[in-house]
């Protein structure tokens, strides 16, 4: 039986067919989807719920697993009314989506995955490595650098003009979430491959090119293993909703017009 974790702290938004977002790892609902929801409220129910250690949602006691933040998701979708719904998952967020999807099959209407993957790779265990040691020991001046590092795109980052990066970093190190190493944990422990080959509601793969975090091989191989997913690609690093927040939410919402979802 699956540990749930306390009911999370969600806000609703707009009227109509149901979306519910789940965020990524470090991130939030504020952080990851604020730029966005504004333009999928205006014909969708938008359910947006924090993981523990994010936004209003306090740490768990027990450990988080994809399994559990599943649960959790679904429990914020009941008591928001969505009966059915379209997941848009982010980063941490495809992996829970995924599974949420293989777990409720009657409850998904759609996916979109954004910078998402399947399980980490060496290349995403050996940062999330770092991401939790530079956390456990204090030190988010070196968080923020490398966060700015393997977060944001090669075009974005070297476009902050040098007298305004030691502020860029203290905006990045003060919108880390108490959570952020727990959540870590999750992707570097979560496998959703066998879950990929049962999901048959259409489904929506975005890459970030220029992402060093979760590179988009992960993106790739998700298009291709799920069946009759569509691929599409945009410039920017990890954090779309930083660098190019209307062309992301462009590539969304024309997905969800196409299908009606």
């Amino acid at each position: 039986m699956t540990q749930i974790p306390a009911p999370l702290a969600t806000t609703v938004h707009g009227s109509g067919p149901g979306l519910l977002l789940a965020h990524g790892a470090g991130g939030s609902i504020e952080g990851n989807y604020l730029p966005i929801i504004p333009s999928l409220a205006e014909r969708h129910t938008v359910v947006a719920p924090d993981f523990p250690g994010s936004g209003g949602t306090p740490r768990s006691a027990e450990p988080l697993t994809v399994d559990g933040l599943s649960d959790a998701l679904i429990a914020a979708a009941d008591a928001a009314g969505l009966e059915t719904f379209t997941l848009i998952g982010y980063s941490m967020g495809t992996l829970v989506s995924v599974r949420t999807a293989a777990r409720h099959p009657e409850r998904v209407r759609g996916l979109v995955l954004t910078a998402g993957l399947a399980k980490a790779d060496n290349r995403t265990l050996a940062s999330l490595d770092i991401w939790r040691k530079l956390l456990d020991e204090g030190d988010l001046e070196t968080f923020a650098r490398f966060i700015a590092l393997s977060g944001f795109g090669e075009d974005f980052f070297n476009a902050v003009p040098a007298e305004e990066l030691d502020t860029f970093y203290k905006v990045l190190a003060a919108g880390v979430p108490a959570g952020a190493a727990e959540q870590a944990g999750v992707v570097q422990t979560s496998d959703t491959t066998g879950d990929l080959a049962g999901i048959s509601v259409p489904t929506l793969v975005i890459a970030p090119l220029q992402d060093t975090l979760v590179a988009p091989a992960n993106s790739r191989f998700l298009a291709a293993n799920i069946p009759g997913a569509e691929y599409a690609e945009i410039l920017t690093g990890h954090v779309p909703m930083a660098e190019k927040p209307a062309e992301w939410g462009g590539l969304i919402t024309s997905f969800l017009d196409r299908h009606g979802l």
